[in-house]
C-alpha cells in the first residue's frame, strides 16, 4: 500500500467516524421527548457536524476522495436505533445507547490510530486525536443522564 493510499484510508476512517455519529444522532433525536437530554444530544450533533465539515474540507484540500457511509450500514443503524427505542425511550436508556455508540467510536478510532504506522500525514493524526477527545467529552456528558 502506498503512503497516499494509507493516508486516504485513514482520512476516510476519521470522516466515517464523524459521519456515523451524525447519522446515529439524526436517527435517535426524533425518539427523544425529554428536553434536557435532547439539548445535550443536539449540542453533540453540532460538534460532530463542525468536525465533519473540517475534516471534509481538509480531505478536499489534499485531493483525498471522500467515501461516505454505505447505504447498508445506514439502514442497519437506523433499524437498530428504532428497535432500541421502540419499547424504552426513557432518558437513561437513550443515554445508554448514545454512550455505547460513543465508546464504540472511541475504540475503533483509537485502534485505527494505533495501527496507523504507514500514515505520514501528521495533520490526519491530529484530527483523529481531536475526534477521540470530542467523543470522550461527549461520553462523560451523557453519564449524568444514567
Amino acid at each position: 500500500m502506498t503512503k497516499k493510499d494509507c493516508n486516504l484510508d485513514f482520512a476516510n476512517e476519521i470522516y466515517r467516524g464523524a459521519s456515523v455519529a451524525l447519522l446515529s444522532i439524526s436517527d435517535v433525536l426524533p425518539q427523544i421527548n425529554e428536553k434536557i437530554i435532547k439539548e445535550e444530544i443536539e449540542r453533540q450533533y453540532e460538534g460532530y457536524r463542525d468536525f465533519s465539515d473540517k475534516i471534509k474540507a481538509y480531505m478536499t484540500e489534499q485531493g483525498y476522495e471522500i467515501k461516505d457511509v454505505s447505504k447498508m450500514k445506514k439502514i442497519m443503524m437506523w433499524s437498530a436505533i428504532k428497535m432500541n427505542t421502540a419499547f424504552d425511550g426513557t432518558t437513561s436508556h437513550v443515554a445508554t445507547i448514545m454512550i455505547k455508540g460513543t465508546v464504540m467510536g472511541i475504540t475503533e478510532l483509537t485502534k485505527i490510530l494505533n495501527e496507523s504506522h504507514c500514515v505520514t500525514d501528521e495533520k490526519l493524526k491530529e484530527y483523529a486525536k481531536e475526534l477521540i477527545h470530542l467523543e470522550e467529552e461527549y461520553e462523560q456528558s451523557l453519564k449524568k443522564f444514567l
